[in-house]
């Protein structure tokens, strides 16, 4: 999968997600800093999947209608270490294929998906 990985998501799940072959683009790496707008306008235009624990993202594309076609994937899970995690994000993103063109909120035992605009 392509992916933009938000700064706030932890080395060791991008290591991990890169591990099991995505193609990933983590903005702590590229763009450390930016504003959100710029995070998610960087995704769009890369075609890539945004994975990020920030809540922010939804209200940018539900309340603003700022672009998003190519999904956002909102973690909200517990982080009891960053082994785990990783562990956790890379399960989760393999057990479905139809991320893409939804906002998805993945709580500790649910996923909640909504079509983007």
């Amino acid at each position: 999968m392509r992916l933009c990985a938000n700064e706030n998501l932890p080395e060791a799940c991008i290591i991990a997600l890169r591990q099991a072959g995505h193609d990933m683009v983590w903005i702590r790496e590229t763009a450390p800093g930016s504003l959100d707008t710029v995070v998610l306008s960087h995704a769009q235009a890369e075609e890539r999947l945004l994975i990020t624990f920030d809540k922010d993202f939804g209200d940018l594309v539900f309340h603003r209608g700022l672009a998003a076609s190519h999904g956002i994937i909102l973690f909200r899970i517990l982080q009891p270490s960053a082994g785990i995690l990783a562990q956790r994000v890379v399960a989760i993103l393999a057990s479905r294929r139809d991320w893409h063109g939804q906002y998805s909120v993945v709580e500790e035992h649910s996923i909640r998906m909504r079509p983007l605009p």
